[in-house]
């Protein structure tokens, strides 16, 4: 006798029949599909037919990258995508789950108005909320401002005005070093510790690299600090074979940030100019005859050695004093430059690069994206053209 299919079985041969046309979506999706679907990541919420329709429109002419501009205009781009894009880069938990502030808002509003990336780690600037709106006044020490903006729902993509921070803050704009020296990534980064975790999170959030990938045990130990044992647990030899690979490049250039700290009292951003903070002197007895840090002068010993291979301008000076200079040092690397795309590419595809056709459009972009002044919303649209039909 026949045995009848358990309702089990059956549901899961219609779910994998189900996968299997979802899968195979790009070589069943026409024009108004590939529309839906860029609208869909970009913007995060469904088109109108109206908005449908003309984004089908300019596929079906040969525009995709208009039809892409035409899902941009939607204020959730703003609001969502790109809130939800930058936010993981202002916390240490790398989280999502934060609420809008300086560094955040400041990245959208760059993105908006096509203001050059490469400029995101020196900027004197700010992004704040339109003063017409009677929010709480932008302040050094607390984040009222925008939450105020986040809680009444006001719209990013017009309310967002572009700031010099040093007119807000008490910063010199020889000081301003674009999202470094906001509030949240001073919070987040200068906040205790010897100011390495924000040069660490930068590498990591903006150059695609950790400390780990890019340890080289063959630069000079000269300007490793004096908190660093010389002999980790009585073992010279983990000094000379791990410490020395990431403290050898980073305190060289983490000395840029030698004028910054964090209050936790006064929950503020701090700079004193000539004065080295206190927490680059730490643990002296680790090892007295370490490096004592006596200003904020940088140098950057990985251009040369492995990891010249970050692709340094060798056409800017490979040393300078202070965190916007050394913020020019990092931005201007081919390293930076390619994190960013691939960060959208990722985005908006919904995966890493993965094959030599998702690498050549990478690596197209990348030269669009440098060649356009590093407009970041044009990025968007080409990888979302890209994974139109995925």
């Amino acid at each position: 006798m026949k045995q009848p299919i358990p309702q089990y079985r059956k549901f899961q041969a219609v779910t994998w029949l189900l996968c299997a046309l979802l899968m195979s979506g790009d070589a069943l999706a026409g024009p108004r599909e590939q529309a839906k679907r860029m609208h869909d990541r970009l913007a995060g919420v469904p088109p109108s037919n109206a908005v449908l329709d003309s984004m089908e429109a300019d596929i079906l002419a040969g525009r995709p990258e208009d039809a892409a501009a035409t899902a941009m205009e939607n204020s959730a781009f703003y609001n969502v995508t790109l809130k939800n894009f930058v936010t993981p880069w202002t916390n240490e938990e790398q989280t999502v789950h934060a609420p809008l502030n300086d560094y955040t808002a400041t990245v959208i509003g760059m993105v908006r108005d096509g203001v050059p990336f490469n400029t995101l780690l020196s900027a004197d600037l700010l992004y704040i909320g339109d003063p017409g709106l009677g929010l709480p006044p932008y302040s050094m020490s607390n984040n009222d401002h925008y939450e105020a903006m986040e809680d009444q729902g006001i719209d990013l993509k017009t309310s967002l005005v572009p700031v010099q921070q040093s007119a807000v803050t008490d910063l010199p704009a020889s000081a301003t070093a674009g999202i470094v020296t906001t509030r949240a990534a001073a919070k987040a980064f200068f906040s205790a510790g010897t100011n390495r975790a924000m040069f660490r999170f930068t590498l990591l959030n903006h150059m695609c690299t950790d400390l780990e990938q890019i340890k080289d045990i063959t630069r000079p130990t000269d300007r490793i600090r004096q908190d660093v044992s010389r002999s980790p647990g009585g073992d010279s030899r983990i000094f000379m074979n791990a410490c020395v690979g990431c403290h050898s490049g980073m305190d060289p250039l983490a000395q840029a940030y030698a004028y910054y700290d964090y209050d936790l009292t006064a929950e503020r951003l701090v700079y004193t100019p000539g004065v080295v903070q206190p927490k680059y002197l730490i643990n002296a007895d680790n090892f007295k005859y370490g490096y004592v840090t006596p200003d904020d002068r940088w140098d950057n010993y990985w251009r040369n050695g492995p990891n010249a291979l970050l692709g340094w301008d060798t056409s800017r000076p490979a040393s300078g004093t202070g965190a916007k200079s050394m913020g020019q040092e990092l931005e201007n690397s081919e390293a930076f430059a390619r994190c960013q795309v691939e960060k959208v590419f990722k985005a908006m595809c919904f995966r890493a690069p993965g094959n030599s056709a998702d690498r050549t459009q990478v690596d197209a972009m990348l030269a669009s994206f440098k060649n356009g002044n590093y407009n970041l919303k044009q990025v968007f649209a080409e990888s979302a053209v890209y994974c139109m039909g995925d």
